[in-house]
């Protein structure tokens, strides 16, 4: 996945990868010929490790956390993997995380089609997990459910090429959030589609070259789809979709392209036109606009804002200086030329983060926990 760092004495190279995995991160080394590769990070060792190498090779800052489990952070000796130095245990959050009735995490693969397959996570309710099997991955059969209480899904998107959203590590403050909605009955999944940064390969990388905003909501959609074939306790017709950045324009593409499927939206601050976003991002991934007119065209979301039915809400600051709120204003000019009913809420002077002022951050999660409940 990336090139952590270089011991030039004695000719290593560190990198960070995982080919059994996709959600999982290790660091391995190779020498310089590409010879001798081995994993570094213990066998043993499950989740998401990073690393941070000192100039010379020899010492690593060795961080490593599962989405179950907060961040240890280490010191080592490379090339062994020695331990030299615990530098946090994060002790006071394992303690406050045992109180919790925590909600059942599940890491599992979504076919889309018959060649291709998603990976993905669900949180599920504390009483639902109870009345399932505990092995990871296992569907109910339509007996164990058919009579039983029908879950609302909310999704969690991003889509871009630039991330993911399917990863063995700790989520702070955002999973928090989802570990809350899944106490309160609702299940919380996502999905990485196809071009999101994951180590799966060159053709899965390059796959939404020229497509930003057309590939990933159509994938996005067929697995939502087979869930709710897979997993009857789920309910089809309370489904919701969320997400931040470019998950904000996954929500509206996904929203406006698939409305039939989607019930609810939360889209926090958007691009919802990609020629209004910024060219060393957008043209490395989209091409030229003058080069693909039609992919511009398909894959911003404001150009279907004729065919929302669900209810969305669009959350913005003011002083985004990443995702403008020009693009937010445009969309609900054309949300208001088509009649469309919407919720906004905009946040002045605040950044793309949407975090500066006393506050702010309880605000924005209460609107969003309280949108859910009046709307999903």
């Amino acid at each position: 996945e990336k090139i952590d760092g270089i011991d030039v004495e004695r000719e290593i190279i560190y990198f960070t990868a995982s080919p059994d995995n996709a959600t999982q991160r290790y660091l391995y080394c190779v020498d310089f010929r590409g010879e001798n590769l081995r994993r570094v990070t213990p066998a043993k060792a499950t989740g998401t490790h990073t690393y941070s190498i000192s100039p010379n090779g020899r010492l690593a800052i060795h961080r490593r956390s599962s989405a179950s489990r907060p961040p240890v952070i280490n010191l080592v000796r490379l090339p062994r993997h020695r331990p030299v130095r615990m530098l946090e245990r994060n002790d006071e959050l394992r303690k406050q995380l045992k109180e919790l009735k925590q909600p059942r995490v599940e890491f599992f693969q979504v076919p889309i089609d018959t060649t291709t397959s998603l990976d993905a996570w669900a949180i599920l309710p504390p009483d639902l997990a109870a009345s399932l099997p505990t092995a990871i991955d296992v569907r109910p059969s339509q007996d164990e459910t058919t009579s039983a209480k029908k879950y609302p899904l909310l999704v969690y998107v991003y889509g871009e090429p630039a991330g993911s959203t399917v990863r063995d590590q700790w989520g702070g403050n955002g999973q928090l959030w989802h570990w809350m909605l899944a106490q309160q009955g609702y299940v919380v999944m996502s999905f990485d589609n196809r071009g999101t940064n994951v180590p799966r390969g060159r053709q899965w990388r390059k796959s939404i070259y020229r497509q930003v905003g057309i590939l990933a909501p159509g994938d996005q959609a067929s697995a939502v789809r087979q869930v709710l074939k897979d997993r009857p306790y789920l309910d089809p017709t309370r489904v919701g979709v969320w997400g931040w950045s470019g998950g904000g324009s996954m929500t509206l593409n996904a929203m406006l392209k698939y409305p039939e499927l989607y019930k609810a939206g939360i889209s926090v601050a958007p691009v919802p036109n990609q020629r209004f976003y910024d060219t060393i991002y957008q043209e490395r991934y989209m091409g030229l606009p003058d080069d693909n007119v039609e992919g511009y065209l398909q894959g911003s979301a404001i150009n279907f804002a004729n065919q929302l039915q669900g209810t969305l809400l669009l959350i913005h600051g003011t002083g985004d200086d990443n995702c403008h709120y020009q693009g937010t204003e445009t969309l609900i000019n054309a949300l208001i030329k088509h009649k469309k009913p919407f919720t906004m809420m905009a946040y002045p002077n605040r950044s793309h983060s949407i975090s500066e002022g006393d506050g702010t951050t309880y605000h924005l999660r209460q609107l969003m926990t309280n949108y859910l409940h009046n709307n999903l």
